[in-house]
């Protein structure tokens, strides 16, 4: 992205944003409640215009979308929902066709690429670790468990890209940590870039390589150390602002406004 700008509605969300994300990156997106987290996830999709310069994987934004893994805000799944977890998983596949997947009847008419179809559904349920449970109806899973099969959805068509937004939300801690790490081994290991929106940077700290902050309709990026400071975000908000540190080194940002 370069100087690129989205406007919503008639109101700026964001300008003057510029990043780069380079295979097995994780990069965070970060910033208040309506700062335009999501937009900007969303601007990488193709789903909401901006101005500037955007180019995914080589090229405008909604071209190369089947090379993308998304994982959108979600809610719980109702916990009477009888459709398996391997099911959900399979949706990353045969989601976007019309009808009702019938497994049997491909097995009978297309025994190789229902037994490859198969091989990969269960590898990325390996993967996210989640062959203990995937049989189980996702609604008796817990809210690591839902999130770790969504996650196996996206991965099915082997993305280069990989967009999650607000994944650890509403998880204990830890889930959020389980979750932060997979995709960190996910990132590391096959050289998948990774955009995270979040709202608490402290679960996912260890594992960043860089973060974008939002707010006040600009943006900083670079690492957490660079951009997570009581100067930048005071310039950012153009009000003072304080990041203390903990015993732990958990972040804490203080007086930014409402």
């Amino acid at each position: 992205m370069r100087n690129a700008a989205a406007i919503v509605g008639g109101r700026t969300v964001w300008s003057d944003v510029c990043l780069d994300v380079a295979p097995g990156e994780f990069v965070a997106v970060l910033g208040p409640n309506g700062s335009g987290k999501s937009t900007l996830v969303k601007s990488l999709l193709g789903l909401t215009p901006v101005s500037g310069t955007v180019e995914i994987l080589g090229a405008r934004p909604g071209r190369n979308n089947k090379r993308i893994g998304y994982v959108p805000q979600r809610r719980a799944f109702d916990g009477g929902l009888r459709i398996r977890g391997v099911d959900i998983v399979a949706l990353g596949a045969d989601g976007a066709r019309w009808g009702t997947p019938m497994p049997l009847l491909s097995k009978l008419i297309r025994p190789h690429r229902y037994t490859e179809r198969k091989r990969r559904i269960d590898a990325v349920i390996d993967t996210v670790g989640a062959s203990a449970y995937a049989d189980r109806p996702i609604g008796r899973c817990s809210g690591g468990e839902q999130q770790r099969l969504l996650i196996a959805q996206a991965l099915l068509r082997n993305p280069q890209l990989l967009l999650l937004d607000e994944p650890l939300d509403s998880l204990d801690v830890p889930s959020q940590a389980g979750i932060s790490a997979l995709v960190r081994d996910i990132c590391r290991r096959d050289g998948v870039a990774v955009v995270m929106v979040a709202h608490d940077v402290n679960p996912i700290l260890p594992y960043l390589d860089r973060v974008v902050y939002l707010a006040a309709g600009h943006a900083v990026s670079g690492t957490p150390q660079q951009v997570i400071t009581a100067d930048q975000l005071s310039a950012l908000y153009g009000v003072p602002i304080d990041v203390l540190h903990d015993r732990t080194g958990r972040m804490i940002v203080v007086g930014q406004p409402e």
